[in-house]
């Protein structure tokens, strides 16, 4: 049982061992993609070695259980919980998301609904901002375009977790919040109090630790600059500061106007750019490779429905995992970890039931 957690002891000793050389944080690219697999592999191994030490433990009760009775119920008492370690081991050896120990930039843009839908993408950008901060994370706004009503038409945030494990990275929880958000409330603009229903994407892309980890072709890109705009369509610079990249051979289209600077603006599209390349071909890997099980929570169709958002019953529903509960006002205030974490179970029990089907 568990022969193969072998192979990833190694691997974890081998990482331990180039971690200890200082000569590896001269390139910091490396040091992160070490540090962040030996995080992922430290839990595996300390519960395969005390797995294996209650193994023994277990042996050596039952030898001593005819001697004295204390060691007969300690025999009992290791029987009881070497079954539930063995499951927490299962648990931890399920095929990973390789992209798990990353940070995340998340993206919310404003639907059907018009000014409503904006104000409702500036809620949930609130909501994951002090989700973030009760989590120790650390929040980076990227970029907006403001609506009117000071909603956002759109709005992109870094979220880095320093000081977190690198195991459970931000884009392991977040990496679920992917997909169509829909709302039911009286909007600030309605004056006969009647419950209208809008919408907000949110899109959830690795970050990515280097630059050179994405390899872009200058060739590859279409670079337009125009003035940007502020709520309504006014113009706010007279300059053309903002920046539209096109990444020619997968249509992705990233653009940035919040800097005064062309070239800030420039920067900033490229991160963007870079993290949605990583997203794209981790997906092109995943189609490609048919022994891939796609998670239950998690596709790829951004123009899913995935939650509702009711405030006149202080309710939010996940449609994926039947997730329910009458506490929305403490959810948009960053209590989200109970809905993240009935997807997180969903995957797991998806993904066991896989690995079943293997065996």
């Amino acid at each position: 049982m568990f022969e193969s957690v072998q192979g990833l002891v190694d691997e974890h000793a081998q990482i331990q061992e180039r971690l200890a050389d200082p000569s590896v944080y001269q390139d910091q690219g490396l040091a992160k993609r070490l540090g962040r697999r030996g995080a992922e592999l430290n839990a595996i191994v300390e519960t395969y070695r005390r797995w294996l030490q209650l193994q023994e433990d277990l042996e050596a009760a039952r030898e001593m259980a005819a001697l004295d009775a204390e060691f007969a119920q300690e025999a009992k008492d290791i029987e009881e919980e070497l079954p539930v370690l063995a499951e927490k081991l299962r648990r931890l050896l399920i095929p990973r998301d390789p992209n798990d120990g990353r940070d995340a930039i998340l993206e919310v843009k404003g639907g059907e609904g018009g000014e409503e839908a904006a104000l409702f993408a500036a809620d949930l950008l609130r909501m994951y901002t002090r989700y973030a901060e009760a989590r120790g994370w650390k929040v980076e706004f990227i970029s907006s375009t403001d609506s009117d009503l000071g909603g956002y038409k759109d709005a992109q945030i870094a979220i880095k977790g320093e000081g977190s494990e690198p195991a459970e990275g931000v884009y392991a929880a977040l990496k679920y919040e992917g997909g169509v958000h829909r709302v039911q409330r009286v909007p600030v603009t309605e004056s006969q109090g009647r419950i209208h229903t809008s919408a907000a994407g949110v899109l959830v892309f690795p970050e990515v630790d280097e630059p050179e980890e994405i390899e872009i072709q200058q060739n590859d890109l279409k670079i337009d600059v125009y003035r940007s705009s502020g709520p309504g369509g006014q113009s706010v610079n007279t300059t053309d500061s903002a920046v539209r990249i096109t990444h020619l051979p997968t249509g992705i289209v990233v653009a940035m106007q919040n800097e005064k600077s062309q070239l800030q603006n420039r920067e900033a599209a490229m991160r963007v750019l870079r993290s949605r390349l990583l997203a794209h071909q981790q997906e092109q890997i995943d189609a490609a490779n048919a022994d891939v099980r796609h998670s239950q929570v998690r596709t790829m169709d951004r123009s899913e429905r995935i939650r509702t958002y009711n405030f006149p019953e202080n309710r939010i529903a996940d449609h994926r995992t039947g997730y329910k509960s009458y506490n929305l006002d403490a959810v948009l205030n960053g209590e989200l970890q109970p809905v993240i974490d009935s997807c997180i179970q969903m995957d797991e029990e998806s993904r066991l039931a896989a690995l079943g089907e293997e065996d």
